[in-house]
């Protein structure tokens, strides 16, 4: 047995056969169900010509087809795409080229939208029903399709080496496709097997961990088209454990799931989702006894939305992971140290311009990159993989972008992305960190801050605000909060009040957009 995802998730299900597997609305499944239903499904996919590597789209949202359907993949060694489901049709047309898609799991509202963008090499469709009735043409309806298929495993070999692509979220241009092997994804994303974190040194060990351990209810509650929450369906997979999922995110729909399914663990993707959490446990009593880990991921959670939560939360652990689509986890939270400040695994380093490492303490700004448990590259990108994935002194490492400082005491301060950072006046200014000042302010719900051009300084600081309702923040106000925080030439020149500020689905900021908001006023 290899440390193939399927494999193991099939011996995890021989083991806990009748345990609850997935929970949506008021419906669940134990693991011997949903692995018939995935086995049927990936017979109609084999039936329907789809073969070993190829690509198969999910524009779903979350429930038991997306996961069913991504399992399929994984047993048919098909390869699953997330596809965001807010894209128009010329996103989507990119996203179905470039991912190369022979199958598309899509759901019904979003019909027209597919045979408008439809490639030739897209031979197979299967339509997900929903409350919808937008009429749809050459798509194989999920529940005849799931009930043709053979519940039998009768599928060839897999391997460690198969492929896993999750497509980036995009937040500064069009999204790419990270390959990792499921060997490698499984140790530097799925924690190794083990919730102890110390991996497993042999596949057969994971059934008999899912075993012996007492099943918690794991709910993650970001959409499946972000990487972060399919790996949590895995991890909880994995681990034998009930995962529950929300079709789409409602703040306190998320709640009277935790309140319903006694939730133990809830992973969310930063302040987009944190701070309307926050603000509707605040509105409405919900039962959160059960709930013992509330943690974030993938954006910035904000020190201001921290305490809320542990005031609201005062029984609950709430921390802030590290981690990339590029990198699976790679650090948590160090508690006190402040927000965008963690411990890192072995595996990390902070690299200089001549990829060595920063000396601790130094306060030299440097990359953060990982090596050992990597992704192969960039799908159809040699560019950036080279770019992206270099050697040194023999080993491959990974130095997706995030620029960071070491301290004395080994912490690691991540600044932000260099893709968006700010260059006023020679001095660099990481927007992430602007950010977690600006969102302290009791006006403001949320903010994505961009340089703007500046005749004498080059850039300028500006932050587009989503203010609280009824509420009006100026930009002197941002100004006076923000100065004892962040030093003064970081603090926002200039303010632009919008309705909503617009983000990813998977909650990270679209910062192309709010650049273009800050410009053309």
């Amino acid at each position: 047995m290899d440390f193939n995802l399927a494999d193991i998730f099939e011996s995890v299900v021989d083991a806990v056969a009748d345990r609850t597997a997935l929970v949506v609305g008021d419906r669940s499944l134990t693991y011997s169900e949903i692995d018939a239903r995935s086995n049927r499904i990936a017979h109609h996919l084999l039936a329907s010509g789809v073969k070993a590597g190829n690509h198969v789209g999910m524009y779903l949202y979350n429930g038991f087809p997306y996961v069913e359907g991504l399992l399929a993949c994984l047993k048919i060694r098909a390869i699953p795409i997330n596809v965001n489901y807010r894209y128009v049709e010329g996103e989507l047309k990119y996203i179905f080229d470039e991912a190369d898609l022979v199958a598309l799991f899509h759901q019904r509202e979003f019909s027209q939208r597919v045979v408008a963008v439809r490639s030739p090499k897209m031979h197979t469709l299967v339509v997900v029903d929903d409350e919808s009735d937008v009429p749809f043409e050459g798509s194989v309806e999920y529940e005849e399709a799931l009930n043709a298929g053979s519940p039998d495993r009768d599928f060839a070999p897999r391997s460690q080496d198969d492929l896993f692509i999750i497509f980036t979220g995009g937040t500064t241009g069009m999204p790419k496709g990270v390959m990792w092997r499921h060997e490698d994804l499984f140790f530097a994303a799925l924690g190794g097997g083990n919730p102890t974190m110390d991996p497993i040194s042999k596949p057969e060990e994971q059934a008999e961990i899912a075993r012996q351990r007492y099943a918690l209810s794991q709910f993650p509650v970001p959409p499946l088209i972000h990487g972060a929450a399919q790996l949590a369906v895995l991890i909880g997979f994995n681990w034998g454990d009930t995962v529950t999922l929300i079709p789409r995110f409602d703040a306190h729909a998320a709640w009277r799931a935790v309140e319903d399914n006694k939730v133990n663990t809830m992973t969310i993707v930063g302040d987009a989702m944190a701070r309307p959490l926050a603000d509707a446990l605040e509105e409405k009593q919900y039962d959160t006894s059960t709930l013992m880990y509330f943690g974030s991921t993938g954006a910035v959670l904000s020190e201001a939305v921290k305490e809320q939560l542990r005031t609201l939360l005062p029984n609950s652990i709430i921390a802030e992971n590290f981690g990339a689509t590029e990198t699976g986890f790679q650090g948590g939270e160090a508690f006190g140290a402040g927000s965008r400040h963690y411990m890192m695994n072995e595996r990390t380093a902070v690299l200089d311009e001549d990829l060595k490492p920063v000396v601790p303490g130094s306060g030299a700004v440097g990359r953060l990159a990982l090596k050992r448990y990597i992704p192969l590259g960039y799908y159809k990108d040699p560019e950036k993989t080279a770019a992206t994935f270099v050697e040194v002194n023999g080993e491959r490492w990974v130095i997706p972008g995030d620029m960071a400082v070491v301290e004395a005491d080994g912490i690691v301060t991540v600044l932000g992305r260099g893709s968006v950072c700010i260059n006023s006046g020679g001095e660099k200014i990481y927007p992430e960190e602007v950010e977690s000042a600006v969102k302290g302010h009791p006006d403001v719900y949320d903010v994505v801050i961009v340089g703007v051009p500046d005749d004498r300084w080059g850039e300028r600081v500006a932050a587009v605000v989503q203010p609280r309702p009824g509420k009006s923040p100026t930009l002197e106000a941002i100004q006076d909060f923000c100065s004892p925080l962040i030093a003064r030439y970081k603090v926002p020149r200039e303010i632009h009040l919008v309705d909503q500020v617009q983000r990813q689905p998977s909650g990270k900021p679209d910062y192309p957009w709010a650049k273009a908001v800050a410009t053309s006023a």
